[in-house]
């Protein structure tokens, strides 16, 4: 079953939501260093994942409008 327009478009929303803050928890660690560092590559990959489900939904988004 495909997504409706507007069911892509919340999904979007919502994975721009975890992406933006996965960036600023990765940013918070970065200026919080060295207190935290053995979270770096747990907060690190949360980013990574996060934007890795975004720039898929973004091209799924640009597939289906096409």
């Amino acid at each position: 079953m495909s997504e409706t327009a507007e069911e892509l478009k919340a999904r979007l929303k919502k994975l721009n939501a975890q992406a933006v803050q996965a960036k600023m928890d990765l940013h918070d660690l970065s200026e919080e260093l060295p207190t935290g560092w053995e979270r770096i590559l747990e907060v690190a990959q949360r980013c990574h994942d996060a934007h890795a489900a975004l720039m898929a939904a973004r091209q799924a988004a640009a597939a289906a409008a096409a």
